[in-house]
Formats: structure tokens, sequence, C-alpha cells
């Protein structure tokens, strides 16, 4: 493990914060180092902390603990992620026996120095209790693989010497205070604790040495069992167990029906749905070719801190069957197992403790796929990145702990502690889902202002949105507009061209690679065309209807293999148009489009509803772009109209919103919230029209 500490980096930094003391600054600066290295901790593990005196509102100075907020994320802490807590008080508690959550919550609640700080880590009290100034926690890979050997105590205080003491696993909060500060005192010379299967704390009373120190202890674990493994032979692949001759396409066809067989009603109005991510690295397509993969998957978390993410098992799949009906059967019999499995888990551990809670949901967070490697989901996109992130460390090691000497795993007694901790919960405890959460949605032609609009609606009801569109220039334009506005994770762009089934075949199963599948689509590509009749070139008519029915066919065609693997209906919401019921003049070719597909579309309401998919049509008009984002028609069309009345840009704008029953102005965003309500499934509707015209009576449904 690479020691990354620079004294000329850390000078920076505290150069660029001058209004931070430089003992905190240092702090921020280290704990971004270890934030950085999965192989230390990983998205909101671990934590750090350092001592210090501050002067009170009424001059007084007192001893202050800041300790890294709950659940935050050491790669980027600020210094507003640290509570700041009143040391004195908390070291008075080192005197009690026991003390319940409750007591533990309303301890470190009352003894905050600063009403704005985040929940305090659930081991402020080891780092309160400990004397030292800098204090510093990982859940180590290295040192995990050893404490989950055979004898793991004995063989890390042989890897670490003595200047490192080793306890058993202690559940965190009161109970690890008290066994830490007990092991230290019994040997004060130490300068680490690393505690059975939960990780590694070091100290000193300058930053860079605590840091420094977890980084030798690391390295010098790691450096054992690379020692140990260097010359073990690698163990024997399964040959029999079938591997798909394409792994992409395979993944394409697995990712959509696991998020489908896991997906759930909450509610009868809310289903539930998970978002994919993959993971196809050549170490762990081995280790799901291994005879003991589906033990790897059933041996528990690395350190109980995972099991509120990723629950204590994986699903392991040792194939993937090439008919679709195969598969959903093998993969529907695991997750049904898993469920059971987990439902007995819970009322056997309930039982034991008599605990009254209620049950969290019993589906797999990941799967080991054999011949394709690790899926994982999470009801957000950044979740199930997390969940991977931990399931991909959590299986190497199991490898390296197996090929060691025999891996160890925690006991479900300890997972349950931590999967049903109040204190531990909320790390991961939002206020709850969003209208689209879990939801995937694609949207064609999406580089012009109503494809933007709609992207920009879906986002804030909650959706992961794939915006694609063949002009790669106005796609990548819309995609900053966005990514400025809401950030990256949730927001992705792919070239596609509607009028070539066969690229939007193959986009849509790049999407279900990516993420696992498609809930929504949006036909929305569009193309004008003004000639009258007489003046038409059938060529050109050809290209309106490519773009307008065609592409329209095409996103619909290559959506129902998806929404059939997934099971779970879907929502396809077609972007039509006023001129659909009141055509005018020298605009037949986009008119006489649009109404094929506006036909198409209720066909297609009519042959789906068989499998749950809902098929509705938006009818926009008069969507003007804006300085952000142009309208391709209005670009085309705008010029002339403006010509024809003697109008200026915002006098057509207004020529247009006047000539409206409602006499409002229509926006992109008018339409993306049409989107919104059909994917919301609040009503039972399918082949429904929605006006956003701002009423014009001519365009009228019927």
């Amino acid at each position: 493990m690479q020691n990354r500490y620079s004294e000329k980096e850390a000078a920076k930094w505290i150069g660029e914060h001058p209004g931070m003391p430089e003992a905190r600054a240092r702090r921020v600066y280290t704990a971004r180092l270890i934030g950085s290295d999965p192989a230390l901790v990983l998205h909101g593990g671990g934590n750090v902390s350092v001592k210090s005196l501050i002067r009170t509102v009424v001059g007084e100075e007192i001893e202050a603990l800041f300790v890294k907020g709950s659940g935050t994320d050491l790669a980027t802490v600020t210094e507003e992620s640290f509570c700041c807590l009143d040391l004195r008080s908390l070291r008075r508690l080192r005197s009690l026996e026991s003390m319940d959550d409750e007591e533990i919550e309303n301890q470190l609640a009352i003894h905050r120095l600063s009403a704005r700080s985040p929940d305090p880590s659930v081991e402020a009290l080891v780092h309160a209790f400990l004397p030292h100034t800098y204090i510093d926690h990982t859940h180590a890979d290295s040192i995990l693989v050893l404490t989950h050997q055979k004898g793991g105590q004995d063989l890390v205080r042989e890897v670490l010497g003595p200047k490192a003491a080793v306890i058993p696993y202690a559940m965190p909060g009161f109970p690890l205070a008290k066994a830490v500060i007990a092991a230290f005192e019994a040997e004060p010379e130490v300068n680490a604790i690393v505690v059975g299967d939960h990780g590694i704390f070091t100290f000193h009373e300058d930053c860079r040495a605590s840091y420094e120190r977890m980084i030798g202890y690391v390295s010098q674990a790691e450096a054992y069992i690379a020692e140990k493994l260097k010359d073990k032979p690698g163990i024997s692949l399964r040959a029999d167990r079938p591997q798909p001759a394409d792994p992409d396409s395979a993944l394409a066809r697995c990712a959509p029906v696991i998020r489908g067989a896991c997906s759930f009603c909450e509610s009868s109005t809310l289903r539930r749905r998970f978002l994919v991510e993959a993971r196809t690295a050549p170490a762990l397509v081995e280790a799901s070719l291994r005879p003991d993969a589906r033990a790897l998957c059933e041996s528990g978390v690395l350190t109980p801190d995972h099991a509120i993410r990723t629950k204590n098992r994986m699903v392991f799949l040792d194939h993937v069957p090439e008919k679709n009906d195969d598969l959903k059967q093998t993969v529907a019999r695991s997750v049904e197992a898993f469920t059971a499995h987990y439902r007995q888990y819970f009322q056997e551990q309930s039982r034991n403790r008599g605990f009254s809670g209620q049950i969290l949901d019993p589906y797999p967070r990941l799967f080991l796929v054999a011949g394709l490697g690790l899926i994982a989901l999470g009801f957000t996109h950044k979740e199930a990145r997390i969940n991977a992130d931990i399931g991909e460390h959590t299986v190497l090691a199991k490898v390296q702990g197996t090929a060691l000497g025999g891996y160890v795993p925690i006991s479900e007694e300890h997972a349950f502690d931590m999967e049903y901790w109040p204190l531990q919960q909320k790390k991961v405890l939002t206020p709850g889902p969003s209208l689209l959460e879990g939801q995937i949605a694609v949207i064609t032609g999406a580089g012009g202002a109503i494809g933007v609009g709609i992207a920009r609606q879906l986002h804030r009801a909650g959706a992961f949105v794939v915006l694609t569109d063949i002009d790669t220039a106005r796609l990548e334009h819309a995609l900053s507009i966005l990514r400025s506005e809401v950030g990256e994770e949730q927001i992705h762009g792919l070239d596609l061209d509607v009028s070539d089934y066969s690229s939007v075949e193959k986009s849509f199963r790049e999407i279900c690679r990516r993420v696992g599948g498609i809930d929504l689509v949006v036909p929305n590509a569009g193309m004008a065309h003004v000639a009258r009749i007489e003046d038409l070139d059938p060529v050109r008519l050809d290209e309106v209807l490519a773009v307008n029915l065609k592409g329209t066919f095409t996103a619909i065609k290559a959506a129902i293999p998806v929404f059939r693997r997934q099971g779970t209906g879907g929502n396809i919401v077609v972007i039509s148009s006023k001129n659909v019921f009141d055509p005018g003049p020298a605009f037949g070719a986009y008119s006489a489009s649009k109404a094929g597909a506006h036909q198409l579309s209720k066909i297609a309401a009519m042959e789906l509803a068989e499998i749950g998919v809902r098929v509705n049509m938006v009818n926009p008009d008069a969507v003007f772009g804006d300085e952000k984002v142009c309208s391709g028609l209005w670009d085309l069309v705008g010029p002339e109209r403006m010509k024809s009345r003697g109008l200026d840009p915002e006098g057509l704008k207004a020529y247009y919103c006047q000539r409206s029953l409602l006499k409002k102005e229509v926006l992109a965003e008018h339409v993306g919230n049409a989107v919104v309500f059909f994917a919301s499934e609040l009503t039972p509707t399918t082949g429904s029209t929605l006006p956003v015209d701002s009423g014009i009576p001519g365009a009228f449904p019927r």
C-alpha cells in the first residue's frame, strides 16, 4: 500500500483553507487520503477524529472532539463533515457499565458543541475514550482477511508485531469503546488496535504519524498475504459450469431479469425498482467459476458494517440459460430461496433477541453470476455502485482468505445486530422514495428543447435518465446543461439513430448492460419539413417518415423484449403533436408522420397491456427553445412565420400564447410534467392523449 502523504501537499491544503485551524486542516487532509483508497474504506466506512481546544461564546476554553459524521464519505470530507463534541463530558461516560442505544443517542446529542454538526460516527465514544490527539479507523481488506482466518487474533499478532493489540469483535458503540480503551490501558505502549472482523485503529499525537502507522500496518498485512500466496497453485475452475459464449449479450439479458425478479410492491401504489451496476473484471469472473463460488456467496459480509447495504449474503447463479423463460425461472428460484432464508434469519434473530421491529425488504443486493462476474442492485445508481464496490472487495478478499488457509465467516448474530441497529441504519435511511426512484427512462431525440425539458423533470422525479440523439453535438450540449444543474450520477447519454432498428436495439442492450433495463421509453425524436404537397419531394417525405413514424416504431419494438424480461410492466410515452388533430398547410410530411405514429401508439397500447405496459401520448404545441437549448422545429419554421406575420422572436412567442384559451406560454418542462404523470402510474391509464398546448380547441382529442 502506497504512503501518499506529502508535506508539500499538506501545506498547500492548509494554505487553501486559511479559516480552518491547522490541526483540523491536517485532519481533513489525511482523512481524504484514507478515504480515496478503497482497500482501506468504502463509501462512508471508517472514521477519523482530532482533539483540540476551542473557545466558547463566553470565552471559556474547553476540550473538543471533532469526529467524522455518521455515513460521511472520507474521500470527500470537509471541516463541516465533522461533529464537534464536548470531550470532557463524553469521557465521563466511561464509568458506566452499560448504556442503551437511546441513551447513547441522547448523550451524543446533548454534548454537541454546534447545532449544525452532522450526526457523529457511531464510534465517537472510541475516539473520546482513547487519549490520543489523532485517531484513524479503517476496514482495510488485508486486515479483515487475516482476522477471518482460524486463529485470526494470533495470526494478526504474528504479522503486525507487539505494538498492535488485538481484541475480539465487539458491538460498535459503547461496548466497542469500553473494549478498545481497556485493551489500550492493558498495553499502553501499543500504537494500533485491531478489532476482529471489524478493522484497525491507529493513533498518535501527530496527524502524519497516525496516518503512516495505518499505512504501515496495512502494508505489513498485504505483504504477508502476498508472500503466503505467491507459490500456491490456483484453484481448478469448474470446466463443467456452462459459460456464456457472448458475455456482453448474456449480461444484457440477465440484468433486466434480475432487477425484475427483485422489484417489489411497497404499497398498492408504489413499486420499488432497482438499478444495476455490473462488475466483470477477470478476477471476478474467475471467482464466479470456482467450485466454492456458492460458499463465497453464502459466507457473509467481510465486516458487519456492510450488512446495512448489501445484506449478509449474495445470490449465486451457476449458469445463464439461453432461453429467456429458462433464465427467468432460474433467477426467480434463486431470489425466492434468498428471500425465504432472509425471512427465516429475521425471525430467528428477532426471537432470540426479543426484537420487535419491522423486517426490512428481503431482496438481495448482490449476485455472483457464473461466467459474468458480479451484479449489484441499488434503488439509485449511486447505491448500486456502492454495493458493487463492497461486493467486489468482499468476493476478492474471501478468495484470498480461502487460499490463505480457510475463510471463517462472521456470525449471523453480528450481522443482524448491525443491520437492524438504529444508529447504523441512519447511514442509509432516506426520507422516502421519490416518485420515479429506481426507474430507468430513455428519451430519443433528446438534444432539443423538449428533450431537455423532459429529462429535467424526470430527473427531478428521481428517475435515471438516458438521453439519446443522432446529433452528437446537440446531445453533448444537452448533457452539459443537465449535468451542470444536477450532476452526473443519474444522467447518461448515447448516440442513437431511431430510423435504424439495429442502432436502437444495440443502444437498448447497452442500457441494460450499464444500468439493468428500461422502465420508460419516450419516443421524442422528430423532424420537420415545410412544403406544400405539390412541392413535397418524395425523398424528403421518406426522411420525415423515417424519423417521426419509423423512429417511434423502432423505439417501441426494441423496448418490448426488455419489458418482457423484467416482467414489471412499464411505460411508453410518445411525444406526439397538436398537428395530429389540428394540422396546417405546408406541414403535410410532419403532420402525416406524427398522425401515423399516434395511431401506431394506440395499437401498441392494445397489444402491450397484456404485459402491463402502458402507452400514452402527449401532444405539445408552440414549445420554443430558450437561451440554453434551441428547438429544432422552431429553428426551421420560425423565421418564415415571423416574416409572414411581421414579428420578432418574442412577438412570435406572444402570438402563439395569445391564440390559446389559457393564454399561457407552453414550456418544455410542462411536457416533462406530462411524461412524469404517465410514468408515475397514479391513474390506470393507457391509450390516452394529453394535450400540452394551453388550450387549442381544434386540437382537442376526439
